[in-house]
């Protein structure tokens, strides 16, 4: 029986909700420097793929568009809110990371963030994000994934039993998920908890 669904993730997310920016919040310092990496312009169309309560929002420049995607419908009103704290104008929809309904070459920037590694299946998330991303664009990535050059240990794949659960799978492998499409990584640094956690620019060529 596979643990990680839509399904599930819709009920754990709706549960977590409440407490959610308090745990999130620990990575405020890597969300921000994800961002800045970008580079967003002015008029540049950004998308949020997974943006749960929108804690990104606040490090991303007032002339830019924002649109936001999030499978839990809880998690989009809490964004909603936030948005209308932070006085931004966002486009808010509940909708599916691996199905995105956007056409093709839509957006100049990307944003994942703790998505890849909670998402049932990261390489369909990761082929729409290419599919809606205008070429020369970038996309940025902040995640859990199996340190570089490493394989999967027997502790990560017996601890991932739970973590998968709970949260979010901790087997994943950015390199593998990236090979499935076009995109280049052009770059990758460590990041929170002694490098578990990454963060990653992509491009489309």
């Amino acid at each position: 029986m596979r643990i990680n669904t839509n399904f599930w993730n819709k009920i754990r997310y709706t549960l977590y909700a409440p407490g959610y920016d308090l745990v999130a919040d620990y990575f405020k310092e890597s969300r921000k420097k994800s961002i800045e990496s970008l580079q967003v312009k002015a008029g540049d169309k950004v998308l949020i793929i997974g943006a749960g309560t929108g804690l990104d929002l606040e490090f991303l420049p007032f002339d830019c568009e924002i649109t936001a995607t999030d499978i839990t419908p809880s998690m989009i009103d809490r964004l909603n809110k936030r948005g209308k704290k932070l006085n931004r104008h966002v486009h808010a929809h509940v909708m599916d990371g691996q199905a995105l309904k956007f056409e093709d070459h839509s957006f100049d920037k990307i944003i994942l963030h703790l998505i890849l590694a909670v998402i049932p299946d990261p390489v369909a998330c990761i082929k729409e994000a290419e599919r809606v991303l205008k070429h020369g664009g970038q996309i940025a990535v902040f995640d859990k994934f199996v340190p570089r050059g490493r394989q999967v240990s027997s502790f990560r794949k017996i601890a991932n039993v739970l973590t998968n659960f709970l949260f979010s799978d901790i087997t994943r492998d950015i390199e593998s998920i990236v090979s499935n499409t076009g995109l280049t990584i052009i770059s990758d640094e460590e990041a929170d908890f002694n490098g578990n956690f990454r963060l990653i620019q992509i491009r489309k060529p």
